[in-house]
């Protein structure tokens, strides 16, 4: 990391800015995360790259777009900032400020200008710091290069959106873009001045210099001499196979057989095997997210804290009954939960739907890899039997990852929801789902379904996010949660640890499920289930917990129910019931 590093506010006290560089992000996710984070509070500077995107304003002619952007592969966005078209993608650097501003007009035309003078300057002094004399031109706005000269360039483009005094959407700054892109638009409605990047001004920098940077521009502009928190996804990492696991090549030797290796990690070993079966390559991607520390050997003993015994009453085994008679595939079983006989004993279970086969990858989790089967469309109902017979007043209904289908799965958890409330109209139900890589279609009809609680993880902090869940994104599941609290659902999130992060990382990451208005999180201690998976980087002691815990709460989370053996669905009920809203407010139904 660089710039300002993170920390850990204890509760009450929270930094001035949040800093988050995010990687590559959809224009639709950064736009949803932005909003949120514009209808909330405190000040953020979210940094990142977005796919080919054309962006164009309520006021842009329809003759700025020179040629079918969509046919070369870019999208077409429309939105609510100020400007006329342009151009994001890969290689520019993307800063979208989210701000409570000074002024005396709450936002107005005086205040708007400030703020646009501000932005312009925090590029300025980056181009300065890089050799290069960037300034503003008359009549336009951005940063050029030569803005006094026979031939001014503009090297970032900057729209902003302000209302009530907070600010949204920003600026860009083209490192190294493909330039051929603004000749298909008239960029910024300007058709006689160039566009221009770092690298066609003759300047060779990484991008992450740039964003380090920018960052400390940004704090001497917006939070002199206040606290800084930044945090970023990982760079680089290596975005191949997890393990043989994911391949569906065995399920690997289970935990407490064997020790796990230790030593450099060689990426020309890619596929090779430490001792008990972790890939090398895995390692290599933790190692590139920064965790440098020996794993918990497999044959290690588990602290007493994370020792449970399996109880299995009579109620759990009518639980396990029911689920085989309806041929149903529970998370409690195919995860390896450690409460499940806690769980089922109390009559409680999470069901899974649309198979046991996941089309994700993610190094934590026992769910099968292989290629998932045909949707099962009897299923739903199936589901709202075992509810019944099981006599659940809150039923947690998730799903694996089912990529493979247009929706994504999104219609089957809507029968499900619907089938439940139709045989059981008393039972409150939460479904745990994917991000349905973020389409606002398949989300919409999740949405429409009305759950109770509206639970998506996010389950580990933003470094690690691409080594231990490379088919998801940090960004875009905050952008997934935000979307659920402005559609009206009270939104859980889930935090796995002893993954490779530090408690600093927990807490923002606890701060940016808060900043999105999420109502309920669940922190828990990693367990490995076989040697595929990731190692588990260390075991994190119960007070620990405790501490995030009460932190959470200060940040505007409702409930966090933390401890080492907490999973996502543990506790559903009465966490649901901690944050409860009445009824008609949230399903659109009386019950």
């Amino acid at each position: 990391m660089g710039g300002g590093g993170p920390l850990t506010p204890t509760p009450g006290t929270h930094p001035d800015l949040r800093v988050r560089w995010l990687g590559r992000v959809d224009y639709s996710d950064a736009l949803a995360l932005q909003r949120a984070l514009f209808a909330g509070a405190g000040d953020h500077l979210l940094l990142l790259e977005h796919p080919h995107v054309v962006t164009v304003s309520r006021r842009t002619p329809a003759a700025h777009l020179l040629t079918d952007v969509e046919a070369w592969g870019a999208d077409l966005v429309e939105t609510d900032r100020g400007g006329d078209v342009t151009y994001h993608g890969p290689g520019q650097l993307v800063g979208y400020p989210i701000l409570t501003v000074p002024g005396k007009r709450g936002g107005g035309m005086a205040d708007t200008s400030a703020h646009v003078h501000g932005v312009e300057q925090v590029v300025i002094e980056v181009l300065a710091q890089l050799g290069i004399a960037g300034g503003r031109l008359d009549g336009f706005t951005g940063v050029w290069i030569d803005p006094e000269g026979a031939r001014p360039r503009k090297i970032a483009a900057i729209g902003v959106r302000m209302s009530r005094a907070r600010t949204m959407h920003g600026f860009a700054l083209n490192v190294d873009p493909d330039l051929t892109w603004f000749d298909r638009i008239v960029p910024c409605g300007i058709t006689d001045k160039a566009v221009t990047s770092l690298a066609a001004e003759g300047v060779d920098v990484a991008m992450r210099e740039v964003v380090d940077l920018v960052v400390e521009a940004a704090t001497r502009q917006w939070a002199p001499g206040q606290l800084v928190d930044r945090a970023d996804v990982a760079w680089r990492v290596r975005s191949a196979d997890l393990s043989p696991f994911s391949r569906g090549e065995g399920a690997g030797t289970p935990v407490g057989r064997d020790g796990v290796g230790h030593g450099e990690v060689d990426p020309a070993l890619a596929f090779a095997q430490q001792a008990d079966g972790t890939s090398v390559r895995l390692l290599g991607r933790l190692a590139e997210a920064g965790v440098a520390a020996d794993p918990v050997r497999l044959k290690a003993r588990k602290p007493e804290w994370m020792r449970v015994k399996l109880d299995t009453g009579p109620t759990y085994h009518e639980i396990r009954r029911t689920v085989r008679d309806l041929e149903l595939v529970t998370v409690c079983e195919e995860a390896g939960c450690p409460n499940v006989s806690e769980c089922w004993n109390e009559g409680t279970a999470t069901f899974m739907i649309l198979g046991e086969r996941c089309t994700r990858a993610c190094g934590f989790c026992l769910v099968d890899t292989r290629k998932p089967l045909p949707a099962d469309g009897s299923e739903p109902g199936r589901v709202a039997e075992a509810v019944e017979r099981m006599g659940l007043e809150h039923a947690v209904v998730t799903m694996v990852a089912r990529d493979d289908l247009d929706d994504g799965g999104a219609a089957a958890v809507a029968a499900t929801v619907a089938a439940i409330r139709d045989r059981v109209p008393h039972c409150r139900v939460e479904t745990l789902v994917s991000d349905f890589q973020g389409n606002d279609d398949s989300l919409g009809v999740v949405f429409g379904a009305r759950p109770d609680v509206f639970n998506h993880n996010i389950e580990t902090v933003a470094r690690l996010q691409r080594a231990v869940r490379p088919s998801a994104s940090y960004a875009r599941s905050l952008s997934v949660l935000a979307r659920a609290k402005a559609a009206g659902l009270i939104t859980k999130s889930s935090i796995i640890v002893g993954m490779g992060e530090t408690s600093d990382e927990v807490v923002q990451t606890l701060s940016d499920l808060g900043a999105v208005g999420v109502d309920i999180v669940t922190i828990g201690q990693y367990l490995r289930p076989t040697s595929h998976h990731l190692p588990v980087a260390r075991w994190w002691d119960p007070q620990m917990f405790a501490d995030w815990k009460t932190i959470g709460e200060s940040m505007a989370i409702d409930h966090v129910e933390s401890s080492p053996l907490t999973r996502s669905s543990y506790h559903a009920r009465s966490a649901a019931r901690a944050v409860s809203r009445p009824a008609e407010s949230v399903s659109g139904v009386g019950r």
